[in-house]
């Protein structure tokens, strides 16, 4: 699901923090890039700033650190060919602000995991980061994360967790929001359009 996807990211970049300390925000590499991230969202996360700004930040590390268009262009498969630019913009844009509405309610509920950065290997499209995230109870959870690079900057595209493909997931599921939305990128956006006016935190299924 979509919502495993971005909440295991989001999780994992705040377990981050508590795995190693503070280093320089400019990276060394694609392993420095995730415990970077993770710290200056620990930060935020115990700080006694609002909610709502909290959730400001997610959004600002939504733009900043995700590839948004690689996600969305993955998301929509066959849809994104056919699809004018003004339709995938749009479809970025709800996309981003579904996350920042549903995950950046749950900035407060970090508890404290920790995650492991086992190290990275390089890529044709960037890097793959290996990671663990420890838990007070039960084994360790395996974590891969897909990195690209723009003009030198890394950026998130998706994430393997225990050997599976979030990307995948989240690619299945839109499919299957637009079949039941008459089978047009059309009925989505406007399904996603008005959940985005209501507050709602899911498009509708």
């Amino acid at each position: 699901m979509l919502r495993r996807f971005l909440l295991t990211t989001w999780f994992a970049l705040l377990a981050a923090a508590a795995a190693a300390p503070f280093r320089p925000a400019a990276a060394a590499g694609p392993d420095d890039f995730i415990r970077n991230l993770g710290n200056q969202a620990i930060e935020v996360i115990r700080s006694g700033t609002s909610l709502d700004q909290k959730s400001a930040y997610f959004h600002r590390a939504l733009h900043q650190d995700f590839d948004l268009r690689s996600i969305s262009r993955f998301v929509l498969g066959p849809y994104w060919r056919g699809a004018s630019e003004a339709d995938r913009q749009q479809f970025k844009d709800l996309l981003e602000a579904h996350l920042v509405r549903f995950y950046g309610q749950r900035l407060a509920e970090y508890n404290g995991e920790g995650l492991r950065v086992m190290g990275s290997r390089t890529d044709p499209g960037g890097a793959i980061v290996s990671s663990e995230i420890i838990r007070p109870q039960g084994p360790p959870i395996k974590v891969e994360w897909r990195l690209t690079t723009r003009n030198g900057v890394y950026k998130i595209t998706d994430v393997n967790v225990d050997g599976v493909s979030m990307a995948l997931t989240q690619r299945s599921e839109f499919a299957g929001l637009i079949q039941r939305n008459g089978g047009q990128l059309a009925g989505l956006l406007a399904n996603m359009g008005e959940e985005r006016g209501s507050g709602s935190s899911a498009p509708r299924r």
